[in-house]
């Protein structure tokens, strides 16, 4: 099975994400009703991301979309990638979208893996060339300010990271942070990321590694390796992560069981072997190549991505998101 993104891939991930950017319900809100005023659906609430499922989902969609036609303008489905962005990135539906932001009751929502995921998703914007590509970017910048002002507003009160394997990781919410920083020449905010994920986790040594959970699509050991290989210089971090991680353990090379992909929690599991694989390449990259878990790793890769990638559709709990994650996992590095 092959490791990188390939344009069959691309144009069934892309078949996938179309299907669901627009699909209304069923849908997971993240929305706080403060009186009867405030009960609304989803795309009343919010003008563009609306549809996946829920939020977080509809965004990284969207990024999905928008990386795939970057990769292959020529793909089978381009041309229906481009009709969809067009409609959605308008000035007034971003508008909508920072005004739902403004809400007192809001000032949690997302956080912190919605707003990662909308800076990925600029930050990918930020990488096209093509005209249409820039003018999308330039549309969606509010709401890309907006997130970045939460992330600098919220961070200095953040004493402690959040060491988990679902959306409140801090590892994961950094780790596409400092990407959207370093992409678009925020050196400050790249900074200010960078500080902090050092502050929470330079001195971290001989982790105890004691996953999966059952409702696990991150993993807290590699993602928050994978944050620091965006913090640290390469042998910086190779210093680093021999202490915080000397021996590797085989639960962490090897792909967790999906009992029910038709419960949403459970097939979270499905995301952790995708997630795993992207972690590993990130890693894995940065070792020394005589390193003598490489060829561990190596093989890990393989299986990881082969026990996910042929469950990418069939039930909406995976299908509205794990397309995504199968992206980050073949194209790490766009």
């Amino acid at each position: 099975m092959t490791h990188e993104l390939t344009e069959s891939l691309a144009t069934k991930f892309a078949a996938v994400a179309l299907g669901h950017v627009g699909r209304e319900w069923p849908n997971k809100m993240d929305h706080v009703l403060t009186g009867p005023e405030d009960i609304k659906g989803p795309r009343e609430l919010h003008p563009i991301f609306y549809g996946s499922f829920d939020w977080h989902s509809c965004v990284h969609a969207h990024w999905l979309l928008a990386r795939l036609y970057r990769r292959f303008p020529n793909g089978a489905e381009a041309k229906n990638i481009r009709k969809r962005l067009d409609e959605n990135f308008t000035p007034e539906k971003v508008a909508g979208e920072v005004a739902y932001l403004a809400r007192p009751s809001a000032r949690g929502f997302e956080r912190p893996y919605g707003w990662a995921w909308l800076l990925m998703l600029q930050s990918e914007l930020s990488r096209h060339q093509s005209d249409e590509g820039r003018r999308w970017a330039a549309t969606l910048k509010p709401l890309a300010d907006a997130f970045v002002r939460r992330f600098q507003d919220f961070l200095p009160l953040a004493t402690y990271p959040i060491r988990s394997g679902v959306h409140s990781s801090t590892s994961f919410a950094l780790t596409l942070a400092l990407d959207y920083a370093n992409t678009v020449g925020d050196l400050a905010f790249a900074k200010f990321l960078g500080v902090k994920a050092a502050s929470w986790h330079s001195a971290d040594e001989n982790v105890t590694v004691n996953e999966p959970s059952q409702s696990d699509f991150l993993s807290p050991t590699l993602m928050e390796a994978a944050l620091m290989t965006h913090v640290f210089q390469e042998g910086e971090f190779r210093a680093w992560f021999s202490k915080f991680l000397p021996k590797i353990p085989d639960l962490l090379l090897t792909p967790a069981t999906v009992s029910d992909r038709s419960d949403g929690q459970i097939a979270h599991l499905d995301g952790l072997n995708l997630s795993r694989a992207w972690c590993w390449r990130l890693i894995r990259d940065r070792m020394v190549p005589t390193h003598p878990a490489v060829p561990r790793i190596d093989e890990a890769i393989g299986t990881l991505l082969s026990s996910a990638l042929s469950h990418i559709d069939g039930d909406y709990m995976g299908e509205h998101w794990l397309a995504s994650f199968a992206a980050l996992a073949l194209d790490p590095y766009g």
